[in-house]
């Protein structure tokens, strides 16, 4: 009896300890991934001193090795956001992995082929730096964690990625809203492990409010993550929004807002978005100014 309750008692954890210069010894240097999205990379900036005054460094991207949740409705570009991030990183030689869960490989193809023609870029010559799982097609990948998780691993490892890609993980939860947190977590601790930059795309709830970083599965989905890019569109239904935005009733205003970045420091205001008539999505003017 006594034994057992012994194995019952709270025991130190001592690998779990680490003071502050070793965390930051071990930790990576931060630089910017660009994005392919104009106006995205000049959001983020790290900080320095200089002169006994703090100066900010622009990153030129999103830092590397973070993990960004991609919210909002539908119709707001996220697959746009992601699939140029994809396009652009490849076309620097990176090898990403990106996981698709609600469209069949074949058809991601065909959407990144045509996402590297109007970026400019011949989708023959790095189509090979883009490994695709196909967890729409596959249900053992789709409703198994550990089943994808181990596929990515192995591409990981196989191919060298150091991006990963999934559109959507709201597709991982679809009817279990309930383990929301448990499956994020789950992939938020596998990219840090493999030392992997992520784009999670997430899909609102139609109950949520636009501009909200909320995303399918609750507030704390956004929460586990390093970082919220959040995306919105407003139809313009009145003559006070036509003044305001400058567009005419019955057009669509989008928005784009970065909603927290643990890794460096960001633009914190809101910004339109477009949605370009050849399908790319760029950061426009901020709604004010600083």
């Amino acid at each position: 009896m006594l034994e057992a309750r012994e194995l019952d008692k709270p025991q130190v954890v001592e690998e779990g300890i680490i003071t502050g210069g070793e965390a930051l010894r071990e930790a990576p240097e931060i630089e910017g991934l660009p994005t392919g999205v104009d106006g995205l990379d000049e959001m983020f900036f790290t900080t320095e001193i200089r002169q006994k005054r703090v100066v900010k460094r622009p990153l030129g991207g999103i830092p590397r090795y973070s993990v960004f949740n991609i919210t909002g409705a539908s119709d707001t570009g996220k697959t746009l956001l992601v699939e140029q991030f994809c396009i652009k990183q490849a076309s620097l030689g990176t090898a990403v992995a990106f996981i698709t869960v609600e469209t069949p490989a074949s058809f991601v193809g065909l959407s990144l082929n045509e996402r590297a023609k109007v970026m400019g870029i011949d989708f023959n010559e790095i189509q090979d730096n883009i490994i695709l799982i196909d967890a729409a097609s596959h249900s053992r990948l789709r409703e198994s964690i550990p089943n994808l998780l181990a596929t990515l691993a192995n591409v990981i490892k196989r191919y060298k990625t150091t991006v990963a890609i999934i559109d959507s993980v709201t597709g991982l939860f679809e009817h279990r809203e309930m383990l929301a947190r448990v499956v994020v977590r789950q992939i938020y601790n596998f990219l840090k492990k493999w030392h992997q930059t992520g784009l999670l795309v997430s899909q609102k709830r139609s109950g949520h409010e636009e501009l909200t970083a909320e995303a399918a599965g609750g507030y704390a989905v956004g929460h586990i993550v390093d970082g919220t890019m959040v995306l919105a569109k407003e139809l313009i239904m009145s003559s006070y929004s036509a003044k305001l935005f400058g567009k005419p009733p019955g057009e669509i205003v989008r928005f784009f807002r970065v909603d927290g970045c643990r890794m460096c420091g960001h633009d914190t205001r809101t910004f339109f978005l477009e949605i370009t008539d050849t399908g790319l999505v760029k950061i426009d003017k901020p709604l004010s100014k600083k």
